[in-house]
């Protein structure tokens, strides 16, 4: 027998019943280290550490659940951890039987303590220790925010070095992606929330514009930033009354838009004035008719939601009068070229 026994996210002592009942009947206890530093002697008694590589693996593990009652305790829930899910299917698929206590997870619990909707959370993400690996968390964000969701931003946790990522660091780190891709998903007024030691009796939840949370005291770890999107009232009174806010919650939250509407807004109009500039419109009119035709059908498409039938049309339009400019020798023109 297999148990996965979640601890929650609160103090140690707050483990649900069913998880205490379990763990002080099985005959071998491992405790999961790595998602969360969570101390076994203040949680389990006699457990034995299971690091990353002896979860991954899962010989060890497996093997002991064929002939005893096995319990893998993990701090929040664990079919959160993508890890133990594929061992609860391993053991299933070896005829062991496998049982689940669910609990509390930062993943669930930090927008209740923010005060944001759950059901308004978008796609989770992690930010590493390295800043070759900030386009994963940056596009994370941004397809959240265009979709009207919240984001979670888990931070890098080691183990094995006792490292844990900082968030401002990891703030600074977006900062850096945010110049690279400048879509506004981490600009100066975004609007950011750290919570750190969620559950836990010293949490912290501080908010604010990411140009005045850089540099202030976010409390101790594990941390987590959410980068909310466009907020509910019933959201943002809640955020101030239970976040320490530099700032006050901006009432749209974080809305960005998609790339087509970007797009369509510098070319939209640009193609419009290109086409306006060109000498003898009459003599070229049948080109200047299809291109301002594409115009329309790539504002239609995208009204509709066929973003990429809207940046294909703004493209045909796009070159017709360019490749006509150029054939009258005007000159190539950008978007942003004042006609």
């Amino acid at each position: 027998m297999l148990w996965f026994v979640g601890l929650g996210v609160c103090p140690p002592g707050s483990i649900p019943a069913d998880a205490a009942r379990i763990l002080e009947s099985a005959d071998i206890i491992y405790l999961e280290t790595f998602t969360s530093p969570v101390e076994p002697s203040a949680c389990v008694a006699g457990a034995r550490p299971a690091p990353r590589w002896m979860v991954e693996d899962g010989r060890e593990i497996l093997d002991n659940a064929e002939r005893s009652t096995v319990a893998l305790a993990s701090y929040g829930d664990p079919m959160v951890a993508t890890t133990h899910a594929e061992l609860r299917a391993r053991a299933v698929s070896r005829g062991i039987r496998t049982g689940v206590v669910h609990a509390a997870s930062v993943a669930s619990a930090v927008f209740g303590e923010c005060g944001l909707h759950h059901y308004k959370a978008g796609r989770t993400a992690t930010i590493m220790d390295d800043a070759k690996a900030t386009l994963t968390p940056y596009q994370t964000t941004y397809r959240n925010a265009v979709s009207g969701n919240h984001t979670l931003l888990l931070l890098e946790y080691d183990v094995g070095r006792g490292f844990f990522l900082d968030p401002g660091a990891a703030l600074r780190m977006m900062r850096g992606a945010e110049a690279g891709q400048k879509r506004g998903v981490f600009a100066g007024d975004t609007y950011v929330v750290v919570a750190s030691r969620v559950g836990m009796p010293d949490q912290a939840i501080r908010a604010g514009r990411l140009d005045t949370m850089e540099g202030r005291d976010y409390g101790g770890p594990p941390h987590s930033i959410v980068v909310p999107g466009p907020l509910h009232f019933t959201e943002r009174d809640a955020l101030l009354a239970l976040a320490e806010c530099s700032d006050e919650p901006p009432p749209e939250g974080h809305a960005i838009q998609s790339i087509p509407h970007q797009m369509m807004q510098r070319y939209a109009p640009a193609v419009r004035r290109a086409a306006d500039s060109i000498p003898d419109p009459d003599r070229y009119r049948t080109i200047l008719e299809n291109a301002l035709l594409y115009v329309r059908d790539a504002e239609r498409a995208l009204e509709e939601g066929h973003d990429e039938v809207a940046v294909l049309s703004i493209g045909y339009a796009d070159g017709l009068v360019d490749a006509l400019r150029m054939q009258l020798n005007l000159g190539e023109w950008s978007p942003d070229t004042k006609m």
